[in-house]
């Protein structure tokens, strides 16, 4: 029986953004960063010191599911031997800088149009994403005129908790007032997306499919979507108007 779906929740990275390998965009980020910071050595050794500590991060804070705050990334993890007090002030924008040195993100062309519509069709929207800004995303929203069509935005670098840990998604399905069999989830990675939605209860799974992220994390056996889609256009002919 298909579930009766009142929400449908999405991922950020990869599924609605992609990152575009604009490279006069990165130099850019890579020269603010270091003109923020100030190290006193070289721009390569520097960033060497920054890519080493931010695995080592990232593989903590894989194994734990939690996200630090952007004061704790910085002071604790990337840049602990700078006095906190000169990094603290600065963390939010060091992180925005530390992502643009990856690249520039841009929406998918149809995510605008799709996010419209569905809210249109009667469904309660909402982000979860795992993502070490507070800012950004919501940055995003405002700036492409999408802010008022989602009811909830969970961040993991806001509530602590990485996906697949399924606190994340109960924590979104409690903020709209929609139970979590009752929720779908949009997301790209077919490991974890799935593995947290499955976990938490969630009524529907979908993967949208992206080269990227698929080879860093190829399908598996024992995790399967509900659905795989290749646009967020697609999302239309999953989800038809609600009965109002």
């Amino acid at each position: 029986m298909k579930p009766d779906i009142e929400a449908i929740f999405l991922d950020v990275g990869n599924t609605l953004r992609i990152v575009i390998p604009d490279a006069e965009f990165i130099a850019k980020a890579k020269k603010d960063l270091v003109e923020l910071v100030g190290p006193k050595t070289s721009e390569d050794e520097f960033f060497a010191t920054l890519e080493e500590r931010w695995k080592a991060y990232r593989k903590q804070s894989k194994a734990s599911l939690l996200e630090a705050s952007e004061k704790e990334l910085w002071t604790q993890w990337l840049l602990p031997d700078y006095p906190a007090e000169q990094i603290a002030p600065i963390s939010g924008r060091l992180t925005r800088l530390w992502r643009d040195h990856d690249g520039r993100r841009e929406p998918r062309p149809d995510v605008s149009q799709v996010v419209k519509e569905l809210h249109r069709r009667g469904y309660i929207l909402g982000i979860i994403a795992n993502t070490i800004t507070e800012t950004e995303i919501p940055d995003w929203m405002e700036h492409d005129g999408l802010t008022e069509y989602f009811s909830a935005v969970v961040l993991s670098s806001k509530v602590r908790l990485r996906k697949p840990n399924p606190e994340i998604y109960w924590d979104a399905a409690r903020r709209v007032g929609v139970e979590p069999a009752k929720c779908a989830y949009v997301g790209d990675n077919p490991v974890r997306d799935v593995e947290g939605c499955r976990a938490a209860g969630y009524g529907m799974m979908i993967i949208l499919l992206e080269p990227d992220t698929l080879k860093k994390e190829p399908p598996t056996a024992e995790f399967k979507p509900d659905h795989t889609i290749q646009t967020c256009s697609d999302l239309l002919d999953i989800f038809p108007p609600r009965a109002r």
